[in-house]
């Protein structure tokens, strides 16, 4: 039990150093051929950053562990909107910016719809089988596309907020040798991740769902929330809700999208509250912006969101 412990918070370590590294190197190559750091924004970087969800996914898919799968896009979520955005805010009053309530967000409730749609086969039709299978993968990814059409068409100041960043650049071999020691960090650490969570759930006598909806998905969420908070501290709190939600909708097209084309994921109707409390609490963003200071996520917004966030995952224990 020990030793599984240990291996997770190895394989969680792995996971988030192996992203880096792989983005890195990547970023790096891809500058040297005359790739703008808008351009590596838009694609190494945000598909980067998604890399441990869609590894851990894939682990788990074809392990024959759905639940941790999609326990860990749709707690994943939950973390983002709730625990990120809500801590973001406590650190920070977060500017929102108009767009997103127009689109962004109307975006990421409609992924989530699609999504509850699209594994409820039984509960809709009434015939079938509930899971994502390819042809649902197809759509999700079909949907993303769509994303990504409209990230290339809004404004070029809203499109990436790593642009001012510097991107550095090494020597081919050695970023090589990231992209490659990126590469099987994120095996490893997705395989440890699978495998020990498996293990403690079964020795606590816990569901994979449970798992993966909250050890799993607050692991994942880890850099997201580092750099959340970091860019509330730095007065770029601004950029916080943008980042939140476009991870929601990358975890939903992309994540399961990929995930399920690969193995089809099969799906427990029990994770139908979370997927209709993840449309809840998206929804909810909206008034909440509006209430108080209009067009901002103010300190009492925050903590009313973690409030629920630990209301959530207390509910989710209990019901084990």
């Amino acid at each position: 039990m020990v030793l599984d412990i240990i291996f997770l918070l190895v394989g969680f370590v792995l996971l988030i150093k192996g992203a880096d590294i792989l983005i890195d190197g990547s970023s790096s190559i891809a500058k040297k051929f005359g790739l703008s750091n808008l351009m590596i924004g838009l694609t190494i970087i945000a598909f980067g950053t998604s890399a441990p969800e869609l590894v851990v996914n894939i682990m788990a898919s074809i392990n024959g562990n759905s639940d941790i799968g999609m326990g860990n896009v749709v707690g994943s979520n939950i973390v983002n909107i709730l625990l990120i955005l809500g801590l973001a805010a406590i650190f920070s009053n977060l500017k929102v910016d108009s767009s997103i309530i127009k689109k962004e967000i109307p975006f990421s409730i409609l992924s989530a719809i699609v999504l509850f749609v699209l594994v409820n086969s039984v509960f809709i039709n009434g015939v079938g089988e509930n899971g994502l299978f390819r042809s649902g993968g197809l759509i999700l990814i079909s949907f993303f596309v769509i994303f990504l059409f409209y990230i290339f068409s809004i404004p070029k100041e809203r499109r990436d907020n790593r642009e001012a960043e510097k991107i550095k650049e090494v020597k081919n071999w050695k970023s090589i040798l990231m992209i490659f020691g990126g590469i099987l960090a994120l095996f490893f650490g997705g395989r440890f991740i699978v495998d020990s969570a498996v293990n403690i759930s079964r020795f606590f006598g816990l569901s994979d769902a449970l798992i993966g909806l909250t050890i799993v998905a607050i692991g994942t969420s880890l850099p997201e929330l580092a750099a959340s908070i970091a860019a509330a501290l730095k007065n770029q709190a601004g950029m916080v809700i943008g980042n939140v939600i476009g991870s929601n909708i990358f975890n939903i097209l992309w994540v399961l999208g990929l995930s399920s084309v690969i193995s089809p994921i099969a799906y427990n109707p029990v994770m139908n509250f979370d997927i209709f409390f993840l449309i809840y609490i998206s929804i909810l963003l909206v008034p909440l912006i509006f209430i108080g200071k209009k067009g901002h996520f103010t300190r009492a917004e925050g903590a009313i969101l973690v409030f629920l966030y630990f209301a959530y995952l207390t509910f989710v224990i209990i019901r084990g």
